[in-house]
């Protein structure tokens, strides 16, 4: 590189850090210190250095924000630890109810860190030394979307982490000194979680820019952030007032303590910080913006009044929220407080009461559903609840029906439940007015004329995969993305399969090909190609992904993952005992009826060996070499030499011990490499068995 060449990547380096300085203050901080002209000049320099001197380009450049050529699909990407969805209330009652176990836990009173719950869309994003290296959506927690070009557009999301010698200017952070030197260098990979949502301003904004062009507007911020997250043109996205806030440090791992893959997460690592007050602060520093007015409180009646406050404030605001959370503020006993497998148990959404209104009922008309149930729906006058335009609402059954006594041209009372699912209050009172006769469910299956039959409240249609309607909301759940994941095999084209009698069972599904999907309406050759290769690449599945696509009832996702490790064989689960299926941890009396009546219906029997027919190789889970290590956790702490923290849990799980994340009484052994954290002292304290590595090779040899 010539002199001149030098002093232009200076100048560059030079334009990137005050660009993205310029960037903070006004997307995160608030507070620009320069014209938009100023900075309009400032960055055409830097994409002119750019231009001229592609080499000098980097990937955290903020000229990068700008979008990338669109994707033919989106990735599906593996989260760095859980997404975990929250335990959540509108009840005062259930909340001091969870401030009693955490206060019996602990012993003693509990500080919490409160923050608004944000109506977004959940979003992970991945730091590697400090830079951006990919956003994924929450999907089903354990896997999601991969959107990294599209949150590479959002003003709010940093590119490159604030730079420890940028941060040194902000002062020394509160506690031990010798954990805050390290708390704010750059980590060698961060995950942090956090929302993304549209202002309201900018939501009814775009909405009239919409309409001006003869475009639908959108139903709500919610889910015009979500959409705008998940394009697959990253310019589109571009295009759309997105912010992003983060509230959660998911993963941190440091260079210089020399962990290896695998290491637990901050929030139960407690790596670097004594509570979640210190490490929201290092996100704050680290250049992410957080929600506003977070902070801490000393006990449950301070958190009740934080949510009394933003009640009171909540029609005022410019975005959406359903709720606050409360967070244990010290790190260090989550662990021993847990998570089950929906939720940590340090954590609670005290949610707010539902929004109102009142509308017009103009007709009610049955759903058929996946298990024959007769749904009754209620068809409304649209109206907006809560910034939601709500058409329907579900009536839920017979005896519900009966007992609102809701009928067609009455005035109702609706809200969203948890501020999401539409339903009916209670009828309003209209002295004078004649009503309309009352609703009786029908003695016919709507959708193919089957008698229907009574099961306590409910009414089902007795044509079971006869019907149609069944059928089509079988197979949805077969294909979907906890089953099968057929890419591409929506409620659509499954109605369209079903209606034009190219499927008429399950099993009929994998003997469709290219040639009858180009009959269906909006399939060309290449989708209708795309489509059948994936029908039948989906023959090769998880066993745990099939037994959870069958739709057993009372059987979710971790439930089948829990049959497939247990039976580790389809025909084995198939002709088990409910006894036998008591004997499984998680399965009781009610789950194992329903599991074994599944399997034993001659119907159901005939379905599942004709979709087996069609040539079905189902995976089991890894299988464990023994269980001599059933009931004793470890914990590891340091960096071990021989073997790399991934692998040492592989093969405590593999002989049925447990992996966890934090030291207690009841741990079993801590694993002790080299540069020990404070889980040392810890185990020290408690009187933990310590091994060192070569102990603990030797263990898991004998």
């Amino acid at each position: 590189m010539t002199a001149s060449e030098g002093e232009v990547r200076r100048r560059a380096d030079r334009l990137r850090a005050e660009i993205r300085r310029h960037d903070h203050l006004y997307h995160v901080e608030n507070r620009p210190e320069i014209s938009d002209g100023a900075y309009d000049r400032l960055f055409r320099e830097l994409q002119a250095i750019e231009e001229e001197f592609p080499h000098l380009l980097t990937p955290d450049s903020p000229t990068q924000r700008v979008g990338a050529d669109p994707l033919s699909q989106l990735p599906v990407v593996r989260h760095v630890v859980a997404m975990l969805s929250l335990d959540s209330s509108e009840s005062e009652e259930d909340l001091r109810r969870f401030d009693e176990r955490v206060r019996k836990a602990m012993d003693g009173p509990v500080e919490y860190l409160v923050e608004p719950k944000l109506d977004g869309s959940s979003l992970e994003l991945v730091y590697v030394d400090g830079v951006l290296d990919r956003a994924v959506t929450r999907g089903n927690g354990v896997e999601g979307e991969g959107v990294t070009e599209n949150a590479r557009t959002i003003p709010s999301v940093p590119l490159r982490l604030r730079l420890a010698e940028e941060l040194a200017t902000l002062g020394p952070s509160d506690g031990d000194s010798s954990e805050s030197a390290d708390a704010f260098l750059i980590p060698s990979l961060l995950a942090v979680r956090g929302e993304v949502l549209m202002h309201l301003s900018s939501f009814e904004e775009l909405n009239r820019t919409r309409v001006e062009a003869g475009l639908e507007p959108y139903a709500n911020p919610r889910n015009a952030a979500a959409g705008a997250l998940r394009q697959l043109d990253s310019r589109i996205t571009r295009t759309r007032p997105l912010e992003f806030f983060a509230f959660d440090i998911l993963d941190i791992r440091w260079a210089a303590s020399g962990t290896e893959e695998g290491e637990a997460s901050a929030a139960e690592e407690a790596k670097g910080f004594d509570t979640d007050e210190q490490a929201v602060e290092a996100l704050r520093r680290w250049g992410l913006r957080l929600p506003d007015r977070t902070r801490k409180v000393a006990d449950i009646d301070e958190a009740i009044a934080y949510h009394a406050e933003f009640a009171r404030d909540r029609d005022g605001l410019d975005y959406e929220i359903d709720g606050v959370v409360l967070k244990l503020n010290a790190l260090a006993p989550r662990g021993a407080l847990g998570s089950t497998s929906h939720h940590p148990r340090w954590a609670f959404a005290f949610k707010f009461a539902p929004r109102q209104e009142v509308t017009r009922l103009e007709r009610i008309t049955v759903q058929v559903g996946r298990t024959g149930k007769l749904t009754p729906l209620a068809l409304l006058r649209p109206v907006e609840v809560g910034g939601v335009t709500v058409s329907r609402a579900s009536l839920h059954n017979r005896e519900e029906l009966e007992r609102k006594d809701v009928r067609a041209g009455d005035l109702v009372r609706i809200q969203r439940a948890g501020d999401v699912i539409p339903q009916v209050v209670e009828r309003v009172e209209e002295p004078g007015r004649v009503r309309g006769e009352p609703f009786r469910m029908p003695e016919e299956c709507p959708r193919c004329g089957a008698a229907v039959v009574e099961e306590g409240p409910f009414v089902v249609c007795s044509n079971r995969l006869g019907c149609p309607a069944q059928l089509e909301r079988g197979i949805e759940h077969f294909v979907s993305r906890g089953g099968l994941d057929i890419e591409g095999l929506g409620s659509e084209t499954v109605a369209l399969l079903v209606g034009e009698g190219l499927v008429c069972e399950p099993a009929d599904l994998f003997d469709v090909t290219p040639d009858d999907l180009l009959k269906l309406e909006g399939f060309a050759e290449t989708r209708s190609r795309k489509l059948a290769a994936a029908i039948q690449r989906a023959r090769k599945t998880e066993l745990a992904r099939f037994i959870y696509g069958l739709g057993i009832p009372e059987v979710g996702a971790t439930v089948a993952r829990v049959l497939a490790a247990e039976f580790r064989d389809l025909t084995i689960l198939r002709t088990t005992t409910a006894e036998r299926l008591e004997e499984v941890e998680g399965i009781g009396p009610i789950m194992s009826e329903k599991i074994t009546a599944f399997f034993f219906d001659e119907a159901r029997a005939a379905s599942l060996d004709a979709i087996l027919s069609k040539g079905f190789e189902l995976i089991p889970p890894p299988e464990r070499e023994s269980r001599a290590l059933e009931g004793k956790s470890f914990v590891f702490t340091g960096r071990l030499d021989s073997i790399t923290r991934s692998e040492a849990k592989k093969r405590v799980e593999s002989l049925g011990g447990r992996v966890v994340s934090s030291v207690s009484s009841a741990t079993g052994y801590l694993v002790r490499g080299e540069r020990p954290g404070s889980k040392a002292r810890k185990a020290e304290e408690l009187e933990v068995p310590v091994l060192d590595e070569q102990a603990f090779l030797r263990l898991l040899e004998e």
